[in-house]
């Protein structure tokens, strides 16, 4: 029996008074889904692939899953690694581990052999549930190859399998009946993010965490004159997909619409035939949307924001969405080691860009810290931290703790930013993405979202490519809109100074004109690969 150590970062008696303030829900995960299964048991609670499944049905399912891991010797505090695509089976097996006390590392399908091995050995796994295949991906085979480098992985349970360890046959024995006692604020879920270690960085959440402060960011932007329905483009298994289970169905008591992977035309699809009322994505996944015909058919009239995380999203998507989909935009500001802060979906598209919100305090108060631990005057620049009632409890690997969290439990984001004169918190950019060219201090931020406004452009990322005479130069990736013509550097480079304005020294200085800009598991635009792309490229 392998429990996953862990400790809570946070002073416990600001944990006492978030509780005592009524920001935490006081259940774990899966006892708070099973209040809304008592109570609305017929309604839809996921909507995937195969259809349909109701919340007496996923409730049934998640019992059948928590007995049949606990005859396999799961117990309470272990961690169970799950790699599958978005569905029922993957929420009920993270509602199965809830139920049983046990942790949930989930990442998405698409991570490779590399990144499952780093973090099923660092997290001490003793069970993993994987996809057998997915797309062209035998994740199976991947992680069977890798069992002899895994001593603390007891079983590995395979969805499309047909052993007597396989997800469909756990699911086709007897529901699990007696419950052991779960504390809300004990170990639930690991999220993971890539950030900028070079293994991936593992966050540990409480229950009373992902449903209570999580909870409250989802919270905020619902109407709540009628049952969520949530729609989620991106993986379950990412860090902004972890609001899939615990939050719209377990604290909210919400519709979850998922699809195993991020297609366009079905994303457009599913917001036609089941009436979303939140959709979170990525600005790359919205832009795409724009761009496809089955959008001019498509009816919108359920949805009530688009919901963008993972990085900023310029002023002209975020006037082309609110046109052409008939709803807000929120800028989603945050990341796995706690931090959280959204815009109004009121706001006018330029302060949608320009800034992130005002920090609630019910999931992260912010706040700005110059180089000395001091926090800077306002409208001044320095490193943003976070802590408020969705602040993790620790990292995985200790060495983290001390690196990215303070005595007070404070997250530190490695994000730049300011807080302006009305309190709204702005992202100027982060410290491990600044180029520095010459010594000097460049944002690709500022200019990625001067290119998006380009007539023919209609993805763009820009990165720091390495130069042995400047260090770095800047780089700049884009994908053209249909019928227009591809840019050239030359061109570029007069747009962004004779339009914008922009000086010389900020000027990309490499470029590549792709197809589509490449996404990673999380739907995030692959910058590693874009930085390696452009450093082997002779443009």
């Amino acid at each position: 029996m392998t429990v996953l150590a862990t400790h809570d970062l946070v002073p416990a008696p600001l944990r006492r008074w978030w509780a005592q303030a009524g920001y935490y829900p006081g259940e774990g995960i899966y006892a708070l889904f099973a209040r809304h299964a008592r109570a609305h048991p017929h309604r839809s609670a996921v909507i995937d692939d195969d259809g349909e499944i109701s919340y007496a049905e996923l409730d049934d399912l998640a019992l059948r899953l928590a007995a049949g891991l606990r005859d396999l010797g799961l117990r309470p505090g272990e961690v169970v690694a799950t790699q599958l695509p978005s569905g029922r089976q993957s929420v009920a097996v993270d509602l199965a581990a809830a139920a049983l006390g046990a942790v949930v590392l989930a990442y998405p399908v698409g991570r490779g052999r590399r990144d499952t091995l780093a973090l099923l050995v660092r997290s001490r796994a003793a069970v993993a549930v994987v996809a057998a295949k997915a797309g062209d991906v035998a994740y199976a085979d991947q992680l069977d190859a890798l069992r002899d480098r895994l001593p603390d992985l007891r079983t590995v349970v395979v969805a499309g399998g047909s052993g007597p360890d396989s997800l469909e046959a756990l699911a086709a024995g007897r529901r699990l009946e007696a419950l052991p006692p779960v504390d809300a604020s004990g170990p639930a879920r690991i999220l993971v993010s890539s950030g900028s270690e070079a293994a991936p960085k593992m966050i540990v959440y409480s229950h009373d965490a992902l449903t209570g402060g999580r909870g409250a960011f989802i919270g905020s932007l619902h109407d709540g004159d009628r049952p969520m329905r949530n729609l989620f483009l991106v993986p379950l298994g990412s860090s902004f997909g972890s609001s899939g289970t615990a939050v719209t169905l377990a604290r909210h008591g919400g519709t979850l619409i998922v699809a195993g992977r991020f297609e366009t035309g079905r994303a457009l699809e599913l917001i036609d035939r089941h009436e979303p009322h939140l959709v979170f994505g990525v600005a790359t996944m919205f832009a795409m949307m724009l761009d496809h015909p089955r959008l001019a058919r498509t009816g919108t009239s359920s949805l009530r924001a688009m919901v963008a995380g993972g990085s900023r999203i310029d002023p002209a998507t975020v006037a082309a969405v609110r046109e052409r989909f008939g709803c807000a935009v929120v800028n989603c500001y945050g990341s796995a080691d706690g931090v959280n802060c959204t815009t109004d979906p009121a706001e006018p598209p330029r302060e949608i860009h320009e800034a992130v919100g005002r920090p609630n305090s019910a999931v992260a108060a912010i706040r700005i810290v110059g180089e000395n631990g001091r926090d800077v005057p306002a409208g001044e620049v320095g490193e943003i931290w976070g802590l408020g009632p969705m602040s993790p409890l620790c990292y995985v690997d200790p060495e983290f703790d001390g690196r990215y969290r303070t005595d007070g439990g404070w997250a530190r984001t490695g994000d730049l930013g300011r807080i302006d004169e009305h309190g709204y918190l702005h992202v100027v950019g982060r410290r491990n993405e600044i180029v520095i060219r010459g010594g000097r201090n460049l944002s690709p931020v500022e200019v990625e979202l001067l290119l998006a406004q380009h007539p023919a452009v209609r993805q763009v990322a820009c990165v720091g490519v390495p130069d042995r005479l400047m260090g770095e130069r800047m780089g700049a990736c884009i994908a053209v809109r249909e019928g227009a013509e591809p840019p050239t550097l030359t061109t570029l480079a007069a747009y962004l100074s004779g339009v914008h304005g922009l000086e010389t020294a900020k000027l990309p200085e490499r470029l590549a004109v792709l197809g589509e800009l490449p996404l990673t598991a999380a739907g995030k635009i692959d910058k590693r690969w874009l930085r390696e792309h452009l450093a082997g490229s002779a443009t």
